[in-house]
């Protein structure tokens, strides 16, 4: 073999090594990615099973307390509203996602204020469907908090992966994009006044 062939083999080589590298790293970031969109996924099924249960625990309440109409409407419009914000994890701007978590903060404080108004009827407190209900929606919004953790952690190891050197050449040449973070809703960092 003369010079020019062993380049050229050369060459080949190291082309080879540069395209099966690429593609590795391709399907790696391919992977991240579907698991923070699965991780939405398992934020969005949390949600959707809170707002499955939200009717049923509205009825329970209102056969209670139906003078307390205006509370129970309050509930249901904030879960209309909560239902109808939904969120592409291909698109998941920080807009979307900010659009996405204040729809729930309201249901969330809609909910809050429904389960406080309950503390007049000891009857219905009583009531054995009406604590099924509570207990599994307490379970749920801590099914809910678990979730949006996982997905803030698959967000941030891709994010990691597509900023890391190779990697950041093949995530500019796919337009892989960083993934937003779910983030405290504003004033949770002081801690609520509680009088007596």
């Amino acid at each position: 073999m003369n010079k020019t062939t062993i380049s050229w083999i050369i060459a080949g080589i190291l082309i080879a090594i540069v395209v099966f590298g690429g593609i590795s790293v391709y399907n790696k970031l391919v992977i991240m990615e579907e698991g923070v969109n699965g991780q939405w996924a398992n934020v969005e099924n949390q949600y959707q099973r809170r707002s499955d249960l939200i009717p049923n625990l509205v009825a329970t309440v209102k056969g209670y307390a139906s003078h307390e109409s205006e509370t129970l409407e309050n509930v249901i419009a904030a879960r209309s509203r909560a239902t109808q914000v939904t969120v592409d994890p291909e698109k998941l701007t920080p807009e979307k996602l900010q659009e996405f978590q204040a729809a729930q903060g309201q249901l969330s404080s809609a909910l809050g204020r429904l389960l406080m108004i309950t503390e007049n009827y000891p009857d219905l407190k009583a009531n054995e469907n009406f604590r099924d209900l509570q207990v599994q929606l307490e379970g749920t919004e801590n099914r809910i908090s678990t979730e949006r953790m996982r997905f803030n952690e698959a967000s941030k190891g891709f994010n990691t992966a597509i900023r890391r050197f190779p990697n950041n050449i093949i995530a500019s040449i796919f337009n892989f994009e960083r993934k937003v973070y779910f983030e405290a809703e504003e004033g949770s960092n002081k801690a609520p006044e509680v009088q007596f």
